[in-house]
């Protein structure tokens, strides 16, 4: 009952020596040191890999013994963890509980020019054409860039890096799709 109350209070007196988190149980907390010392103390008994925790393991030995204690009542499939069944079952229930972030609605506008972006960090990297700030700098030269990206292609200038190779000439180049400004 006493651990039970901290449930209600909010009590925590068990203190993370690295980190000082604090926990409700002395359980918790040595669950959580794992963490940071690497323990690993349960062994799985057919190929001897190592887990911090039993839970863990369990679901380990599963591979090894084919075991798939978790059915779909709708279609008695069967699978070894749980979430995977929770997964699954969404198939025959339709159900959706995530919504996606990638819609083509673009909801940034920029401030200056009402230009708009499906992606928050391209209407900052298109703001900067406004403002004129180029916090990204060259270390070999200290020329400026309003995007990490060409500063990234600018420092193989410097470094001769041609991580882009051709597929059947195995020519090689420092960037993919740009053509040179020399030959129109």
């Amino acid at each position: 009952m006493k651990i039970h109350k901290r449930t209600h209070t909010g009590e925590k007196p068990f203190v993370c020596e690295y980190c000082e988190k604090t926990f409700s149980t002395k359980r918790n907390l040595i669950r959580h040191i794992r963490t940071h010392t690497g323990e690993k103390p349960f062994v799985c008994q057919y190929c001897e890999k190592s887990f911090s925790h039993c839970w863990t393991l369990r679901i380990h030995v599963r591979t090894h013994t084919g075991e798939k204690p978790f059915t779909c009542e709708y279609c008695k499939k069967t699978f070894s963890v749980k979430s995977n069944l929770i997964k699954h079952i969404r198939t025959h229930t339709g159900e959706r509980p995530f919504t996606c972030r990638h819609t083509e609605e673009k909801s940034f506008t920029c401030g200056y020019c009402n230009k708009t972006f499906r992606r928050k960090y391209d209407m900052e990297i298109h703001k900067r054409t406004h403002t004129g700030e180029k916090p990204f700098v060259c270390e070999y030269c200290e020329k400026t860039f309003s995007a990490k990206s060409n500063l990234i292609k600018h420092i193989r200038t410097h470094t001769g890096e041609k991580p882009f190779s051709c597929g059947y000439c195995n020519k090689t180049f420092r960037a993919v799709g740009v053509t040179s400004k020399r030959n129109p």
